[in-house]
């Protein structure tokens, strides 16, 4: 009957959806799947560009190294006006490897002359003031036929060019998936959630104790329908036999009610022709007390079968909480006196809430009139109504007596339940399951509380509030 609500924060329903989960795996599966395939794509265009690059200045420079001296100057200002200057550049050099002119300033030592290219940073070898934005170079240098050392270097800007155009369409599709992704996502949840809010209201109404109501089924007949069917069968299935077992144990109660009232009446009238010394006179006296015990939980438990009508709801009215408890209070407080006990009342004005006002009375007079029983000569039994929120109150039975243990708190809500400490007391163990049934009718949620020093039964009720649907 205790709520227990969750320490943690729950996720938001819109990513515990299905269908978020899916299109979040499947964002997560192109994102993987993306960067392979233009990862792959990258690598074997840069390759090809790279291969291609090499191979255009070995073709270059074997036909510029035979150029005559007379004719290289100007054959190596067609090679820089073939391209932009951010692209070209050469370096002449002699023997031994000193400068002689272009925008090469030197010749590296991995370089081998009259060897394949090489990739080198572009500040190892350009000069300050020539091809400021390059970061790299294709170099490769060959002998010319005076003997001196022809240099030339083409940047891979191309290159990265292309590897950033890309990186810019690997990002681009990731927005045009992604962003309609979870957008779809959103939207295709909206009808999901709508049906678990409809399948949520018709289970909130059968664990009520409505067994009629079933799960709404929608014309699609997809996996929600099928399963909303399956259980709409199970419950069929079900009200037909707790009806079944329901009608039974009425049946029972209400045909055994007429031979034991006869039986009691014969007893009694056999009792009243006794002689006032007969042996036989407490013998009879006794039987007729059984017979009142046993006649008195055949009527708790067709009360208990009456209260589990959800029908008693349409009668619901507004209650005034505090006027019902004071009237409790008259009615118990001779009896408290008896015992020497002091019965406290303590009521907060205001609140109102929807019940049956006789249903009411009689849940808080069974948990008083148990806190009397169950509490010594000298005890106190407070009984109170407050606020526990802008929009909810509890009503509260407190007393003295000798509490009701942890694992036996979920057990007494229970027919013809008895604790370790109530086996010699008198009763029939079903006063607080008809206080149970009343609170399931009027959905108030009950709780249990205290230890040794006492117990705390306590019934928490929206106030005035509209009524559940039925």
């Amino acid at each position: 009957m205790d709520n227990v609500s969750p320490s943690r924060r729950e996720p938001s329903p819109h990513w515990r959806a299905t269908t978020s989960r899916l299109l979040l795996g499947y964002g997560v599966f192109f994102v993987i799947w993306g960067t392979l395939l233009l990862g792959s794509i990258y690598w074997e265009t840069t390759q090809y560009l790279a291969l291609r690059t090499d191979r255009d200045l070995t073709h270059q420079i074997d036909h510029l190294r035979h150029v005559d001296r007379a004719h290289l100057a100007a054959m190596l200002d067609d090679y820089i006006a073939l391209e932009d200057t951010s692209y070209n550049a050469w370096g002449l050099f002699d023997a031994q490897g000193h400068w002689i002119n272009g925008d090469i300033a030197r010749l590296p030592p991995a370089l081998k002359i009259d060897g394949s290219p090489i990739r080198i940073e572009a500040r190892d070898i350009i000069r300050q003031q020539a091809l400021p934005n390059v970061d790299q170079l294709h170099l490769i240098a060959a002998h010319i036929d005076d003997g001196n050392v022809l240099a030339l270097a083409h940047t891979t800007g191309v290159t990265a060019h292309v590897g950033s155009i890309i990186k810019h369409a690997l990002w681009w599709g990731l927005s045009f998936t992604l962003v309609p992704g979870l957008l779809g996502g959103l939207i295709l949840n909206i009808g999901p959630r709508r049906r678990i809010r409809q399948i949520k209201a018709a289970t909130q109404a059968i664990v009520r104790g409505d067994l009629r109501k079933r799960l709404p089924i929608s014309k699609r007949d997809d996996e929600v329908d099928r399963l909303a069917m399956i259980v709409n069968d199970m419950l069929d299935q079900i009200e037909r036999l707790m009806g079944e077992v329901k009608g039974v144990c009425d049946n029972i109660a209400h045909d055994l009610r007429t031979p034991l009232t006869r039986l009691r009446s014969q007893l009694y009238r056999v009792q009243q022709q006794m002689r006032e010394n007969d042996p036989h006179q407490a013998l009879v006296e006794c039987c007729v007390g059984d017979i009142d015990d046993v006649l008195g939980r055949f009527r708790a438990l067709l009360r208990i079968s009456e209260l589990e009508d959800r029908r008693r709801r349409e009668g619901f009215v507004a209650v005034d909480l505090g006027e019902t408890l004071q009237h409790v209070h008259e009615l118990y407080a001779p009896l408290a006196e008896d015992k020497q006990q002091v019965l406290e009342l303590h009521i907060e004005p205001g609140l109102v809430a929807q019940a049956d006002p006789d249903l009411l009375f009689e849940a808080i007079s069974n948990l008083v009139a148990n806190a009397i029983k169950f509490t010594p000569n000298g005890g106190t039994v407070a009984m109170s109504a407050v606020r526990v929120a802008s929009e909810r109150a509890r009503i509260e039975v407190a007393d003295s007596g000798p509490g009701i243990p942890a694992e036996e708190r979920h057990a007494i809500w229970q027919r013809f339940y008895r604790g370790e400490g109530s086996r010699e007391t008198t009763g029939h163990g079903l006063g607080l399951s008809i206080v149970a049934a009343i609170a399931k009718l009027h959905d108030f949620e009950l709780s249990i509380d205290g230890g040794e020093g006492g117990a705390r039964i306590g019934m928490e009720c929206a106030l005035n509030a509209p009524l559940p649907p039925t």
